[in-house]
């Protein structure tokens, strides 16, 4: 466990969320910027760049269990599966770590696809990041599968659960959909989805790279068969990371090295682990459980602390759209939607997006512009290839770079003007 923040105690006794704790755990923030960049990746608190350092500096080797070395290697990887089963309220024995939540949804396509044929059919969604759509287009084509696409409602930015019902069929074996757009924050209503992609005899593939760092995740409630996450976009290092139950991994057999472990889930995991941001990971994990001082298994802290988090942060996100919507000029792209992480998504008429980007950096306002890799998305709201500027609150996000922030829009100039 990390050592509890500083508690913030209101009149009525309850215990809240003290963001200045919190942000003085973050070593980055001493360089000034205000950082909303978060779900490109986030900036990781000081106990997780001292896991990583640490275990640099310790003797690690292949694991195993006859040297010092060897054991320390082994409970590590252990101790992140673990935190991830904790966080995701998954089975800790279908934890499967990789290079990145891309790499590894590219795995497990072509994997699956190997039991597909022609006839079968593949669910992407428009509101999906490419790297839940692409992988599935790429193994629907060599499996001589088709793919079947569900819209998302371009004013509210939302996936309606008929969207997907309505191109679901017997003959569908996969569906994938996001737990929350990386672009609007957007968050459809995975267990109807998968409710009735299960009722087809379809399997669910849940990207939850953008879900993870803003809500308390339960992947069996979610009815995912497969939850993918990343822990760079939860204070953590930079891999990936999908949760399914171990008997459903022991169905799937991808290629591998013959000398490679056939164990699930070592057999989805190509070469040796990165030891280092395995610990940076299971230190990720124990921050958040201890964003608000709470006792209890690390479970049950984190469903206390991402409660409060999820709150602060929509406090956050209401107040940054509230400002940007009083500007003359300024368009918010899905913000009528209900369920959404906080994140916005805005441009400002007649400044291109990259301008407003570099205006903002040079303001000390780290907001970038474009499509963010949800490229079907940006060309359906009508943004093209340049995309937007997006917003992304994230937990030492405080009122001061809310306000930073609006007052940088407000401030920036025309091309020409």
């Amino acid at each position: 466990m990390t050592a509890p923040h500083r508690a913030r105690v209101g009149d009525d006794g309850v215990v809240g969320y003290d963001v200045e704790a919190v942000r003085a755990r973050f070593p980055a923030l001493a360089e000034g910027a205000a950082h909303f960049d978060g779900p490109g990746g986030s900036q990781v608190p000081d106990v997780v760049a001292d896991a990583v350092a640490g275990t640099l500096r310790s003797a690690v080797a292949n694991r195993g269990s006859v040297t010092m070395a060897e054991r320390r290697a082994d409970g590590i990887v252990v101790a992140a599966r673990q935190a991830v089963a904790d966080l995701l309220g998954a089975a800790p024995a279908g934890v499967v770590f990789g290079r990145s939540m891309t790499q590894l949804t590219y795995e497990l396509a072509r994997a699956m696809a190997k039991g597909w044929g022609g006839g079968d059919e593949v669910v992407v969604t428009r509101l999906d990041h490419d790297a839940n759509i692409r992988p599935w287009v790429h193994a629907a084509q060599a499996a001589g599968a088709s793919l079947r696409w569900a819209d998302f409602d371009r004013d509210t930015g939302e996936l309606g659960v008929d969207a997907v019902a309505g191109v679901l069929s017997e003959r569908t074996r996969l569906v994938a959909v996001t737990g929350a757009s990386n672009l609007l924050g957007s968050r459809p209503d995975v267990r109807a989805i998968a409710d009735k992609a299960h009722a087809a005899g379809a399997l669910v593939y849940v990207d939850g790279v953008h879900l993870t760092p803003h809500c308390f995740v339960d992947v069996a409630a979610l009815g995912a068969d497969f939850f993918a996450c990343s822990p760079y976009k939860f204070l953590g290092p930079h891999l990936g990371a999908v949760a399914a139950s171990p008997e459903l991994l022991a169905t799937l057999h991808p290629d591998k090295l013959l000398p490679m472990p056939d164990t699930v889930p070592e057999r989805f995991e190509q070469g040796t682990l990165p030891y280092e941001l395995l610990a940076g990971t299971t230190a990720a994990v124990d921050f958040l459980a201890d964003l608000v001082p709470n006792y209890g298994p690390r479970r049950q802290r984190l469903r206390v602390s991402m409660t409060a988090l999820y709150e602060h942060e929509a406090a956050l996100r209401e107040r940054l759209e509230r400002g940007l919507s009083r500007m003359p000029g300024v368009r918010l792209h899905g913000a009528a939607g209900r369920r959404r992480t906080p994140t916005v998504l805005f441009s400002v008429d007649g400044v291109p997006p990259r301008a407003v980007y570099e205006q903002l950096g040079a303001r000390g306002v780290n907001a970038p512009a474009g499509t963010f890799y949800a490229l079907e998305c940006a060309r359906r709201l009508g943004l093209g290839d340049a995309g937007a500027v997006r917003a992304g609150i994230a937990p030492y996000t405080d009122d001061a770079d809310v306000d930073r922030l609006v007052a940088a829009v407000a401030e920036l100039r025309r091309p020409g003007g």
